[in-house]
């Protein structure tokens, strides 16, 4: 029964990819733009820091006028002033980080880096003292990721201009280079078939 299970998974899966190997070009633009775009963020780090403590503003701005607005539709609700202060909280907080975002990019950069030294630490503590399977690898992750921590808080504020920028933009050349390899597999099998 088992048997039959994966080999109907596997099937599955072969289905999947017999349906996307036509596509390949589509995943390969895809990618390629991906990286590209990354690539100028990475070279524009501060203005792509700028453009996305932005749009964390405008999202938080429209949060806050959904949930204060959503508040008024059940005015015999006993939770709506909770409601209603969370939606001008988050009107506010919006509106600061629109208005000043060189500071809110700032402090953001700080609690990530709070951020990445907590999780470094916690993962360093945990992985030494429980030494599960491949528990070297956790140490690894966890000391990169306090090390990264530690760099962005040792250059902080003018870390603060540019991180979250850089970072948008190495997790999007990754994510392109992840789209082209799945491309190029799927091209691959094109041309096996």
């Amino acid at each position: 029964m088992h048997d039959e299970m994966r080999t109907g998974g596997n099937d599955r899966f072969s289905d999947e990819l017999r349906a996307l190997k036509d596509e390949w070009m589509w995943f390969l633009a895809l990618g390629v733009g991906l990286m590209a775009v990354g690539v100028v963020a990475i070279g524009a780090a501060f203005m792509a820091t700028l453009v996305t403590v932005a749009f964390f503003g405008v999202l938080l701005l429209v949060g806050g006028i959904a949930q204060t607005v959503s508040a008024f539709w059940s005015p015999r609700w006993r939770g709506l002033l909770v409601h209603m202060l969370t939606g001008i909280l988050y009107l506010v907080v919006g509106y600061i980080v629109i208005d000043n975002p060189v500071e809110a990019a700032i402090a953001m950069t700080l609690l990530i880096a709070g951020f990445l030294i907590v999780v470094g630490v916690f993962r360093i503590v945990v992985s030494l003292f429980e030494r599960f399977h491949n528990w070297g690898w956790c140490l690894l992750s966890g000391c990169i990721s306090a090390l990264l921590g530690i760099m962005i808080l040792k250059q902080w504020p003018a870390s603060g201009v540019c991180v979250i920028g850089l970072f948008i933009g190495i997790e999007m050349v990754f994510n392109g280079l992840a789209w082209v390899m799945i491309a190029d597999g799927l091209r691959r099998l094109d041309r096996a078939a």
